[in-house]
C-alpha cells in the first residue's frame, strides 16, 4: 500500500514503475533462496549430517517458486516498458532465466537417484555449482544500466528518494519473511511426512 499510494511516481516510468516495489523483491528473495539452499548444501558435504539435505533441498524449492514469479514480474515491467513480453537481446533477462532453469534442473537430478547418500550429495554439489550464477545474474543487471534495470545502489548510496528507498526496505523485508516463513512452514510439512514414513516402516 506504501508503494502504490504514497511513494512518489518515477519520473520516467510514471506508474507502471510501482512494480518495482514487488519485482525486485522477489528477485532478491530468489537469489537468497539459492544461496541458502547452496549454504545448506555445504553444512551436508563438510558434516554430513542428513538434516542439511532436506533444508538445502527446501529453499531451493522456495527459490525456484520467486525465480518464476521474478520471471513473471519482469515480463510485465518488459511489456509497460518496452511494448515486449521478452527480449533475449537483455543478457540481464537471458541470465536470470538460465539461473531459474538450472534449479528447476535439480528436482530432475535429485529425482532420478534412489534415496541415500548418494542422491544427497548429488543434489548438494548440484546445488553448489549453481550459486556462482547468482553473482553474475546480479552483476548482469547493474551492467545493463537499461530503464528497465537501473542501477539503484551505488557506491555514493541509494539513488532513490528517501520515500522509494523506505517503500522498497518494507517491500524487501515483507517479501524475505513471507519466504522464510513459507521455508518453515514446508520444512516442517516434509519433516513430519518423513516421521510417519519410517513410522509406518517400523509398524509394518
Amino acid at each position: 500500500m506504501l508503494a502504490f499510494y504514497w511513494a512518489p511516481e518515477d519520473a520516467d516510468q510514471g506508474f507502471s514503475q510501482k512494480i518495482f516495489y514487488i519485482h525486485v523483491p522477489i528477485a532478491l528473495t530468489a537469489y537468497a533462496g539459492f544461496g541458502w539452499g547452496a549454504w545448506k548444501a555445504l553444512r551436508l558435504l563438510w558434516t554430513g549430517e542428513r538434516r542439511y539435505d532436506l533444508e538445502s533441498y527446501t529453499a531451493v524449492h522456495i527459490g525456484v517458486i520467486f525465480g518464476l514469479l521474478t520471471l513473471v514480474t519482469g515480463s510485465i515491467w518488459a511489456k509497460i516498458s518496452w511494448g515486449h513480453w521478452w527480449t533475449w537481446g537483455e543478457r540481464q533477462l537471458v541470465l536470470f532465466l538460465i539461473l531459474f532453469l538450472f534449479y528447476s534442473s535439480y528436482f530432475m537430478l535429485r529425482y532420478s537417484t534412489e534415496p541415500g547418500p548418494r542422491r544427497q550429495r548429488n543434489s548438494a554439489v548440484y546445488a553448489l555449482f549453481g550459486v556462482v550464477l547468482i553473482p553474475v545474474s546480479f552483476l548482469a543487471v547493474r551492467i545493463a544500466g537499461t530503464i528497465l534495470h537501473p542501477t539503484i545502489f551505488t557506491h555514493e548510496g541509494a539513488d532513490l528518494p528517501w520515500q522509494m528507498l523506505v517503500c522498497f526496505l518494507v517491500s524487501l523485508g515483507g517479501m524475505l519473511a513471507l519466504a522464510g516463513t513459507l521455508y518453515q512452514v514446508e520444512l516442517a510439512g516434509k519433516r513430519a511426512d518423513g516421521s510417519l514414513r519410517e513410522l509406518r516402516e517400523l509398524l509394518a
